[in-house]
């Protein structure tokens, strides 16, 4: 079934600094941001990344993906997330695709003491040391975020870095190499217009999620309120510059793109935005005689697989809940029967592992054992 909703003009979304995760008014400023669209961008200049981090993090990308087949092989993925996942694995959209996503996948689980718990195939065996360190740079960077959540909803500031913390427990978090070939690649010899697309339209799963790409490789797309899609500018036009990798420019690299999960949405029972994404092959590549392969990264942060979905101490939450249920606005943002605030009596709360557990035997067909 071919999904037939209209592609409007490009979204403009907020570029928000947080250099300083202390300050009440940004956390305000994201607050809005990731209740309106659920999405922002985040000021490359406010995090800790070095233009040198991501340009390497992108070459060891492309590297492990021009890899053979047979080697790439050696780690496919498993039911715990770790691994590569090769073309059509994944079917993020099952309803409206008729094949699997037209992307490769290598998928990173927690780095212990800058060690992978998971077999490296031999492409990146020999730079651990580097993916791990990105991943710490990622983790550092989403804390900032979750601080600056919390107190854009006048919470503990350390409500969900607390659960966030990977040395109480195992977490479902994610370091993602993502590559999706060109349309005149060999690799999309299939494809077919106006039904297939890079990646299905999807809610993430978990509780934030971090995107870095590359500029002039766009095709992210955001569902709207309205029900159309929104393309999302790799690079912002509110930048006035649009840097390439090698770039004198004050912005080394197009800032980091931030959504919100599955799992904030539930704890705020909508307030905030698990806003539907897909990744599509872009018109304007259509028409390109040379259009380039698309590469991007990203970095999945879950809390703690142990953590209880109860609802956030936020007198906003509850402004929103008692809003929705005055309007006969009912929840279905991400599919969780009316979120966190009307859990049935005596019924426990979902965990961060159980919800992530059902999304992944949804996307690749894993079964319980």
């Amino acid at each position: 079934m071919e999904d037939t909703a209209v592609v409007g003009p490009p979204i403009e979304l907020p570029i928000i600094d947080v250099s300083n995760p202390d300050d009440p008014n940004v956390g305000k400023a994201m607050l809005d941001a990731a209740a309106k669209y659920g999405f922002l961008y985040i000021d490359s200049k406010g995090t800790d990344f070095a233009a040198d981090d991501v340009k390497r993090a992108f070459e060891l990308s492309k590297k492990f993906f021009a890899s053979p087949v047979e080697e790439k092989s050696t780690c496919r993925i498993t039911p715990n997330n770790r691994g590569w996942s090769g073309m059509h694995t994944e079917t993020l959209d099952p309803e409206h695709q008729r094949t699997g996503d037209f992307k490769e996948a290598m998928n990173f689980g927690e780095f212990k003491d800058g060690k992978a718990q998971q077999p490296l195939p031999p492409s990146l065996a020999p730079h651990e040391d580097e993916i791990g360190h990105f991943a710490a740079l990622c983790n550092k960077t989403c804390n900032r975020v979750l601080k600056l959540l919390a107190l854009g909803l006048q919470i503990s500031d350390d409500f969900f870095t607390s659960r966030h913390n990977p040395q109480y427990g195992p977490t479902g978090r994610i370091l993602r190499y993502l590559y999706y070939p060109s349309i005149s690649s060999p690799a999309t010899s299939s494809y077919q217009h106006d039904v297939d697309v890079r990646a299905g339209a999807h809610s993430d799963y978990g509780s934030i999620t971090l995107l870095f790409q590359r500029p002039g490789q766009p095709g992210l797309e955001i569902r709207t309120p309205d029900g159309s899609w929104a393309p999302v500018p790799v690079q912002p036009h509110q930048l006035n510059t649009e840097p390439t990798a090698d770039s004198g420019s004050s912005y080394p690299f197009p800032p980091i793109l931030v959504n919100i999960g599955d799992l904030l949405s539930y704890w705020t029972d909508g307030l905030l935005k698990s806003t539907i994404h897909r990744v599509v092959f872009p018109l304007a590549e259509q028409r390109c005689e040379n259009p380039q392969d698309r590469y991007s990264i990203a970095y999945f942060c879950h809390p703690l697989d142990s953590t209880e979905l109860v609802p956030v101490p936020s007198d906003a939450v509850a402004a929103y809940r008692e809003h929705c249920k005055a309007n006969g606005i009912v929840n279905e943002q991400v599919g969780f029967g009316g979120g966190a605030g009307n859990m049935a009596p005596g019924k426990r709360a979902m965990t961060a592992y159980e919800h992530l557990e059902s999304r992944l035997a949804a996307t690749y067909g894993f079964k319980k054992e």
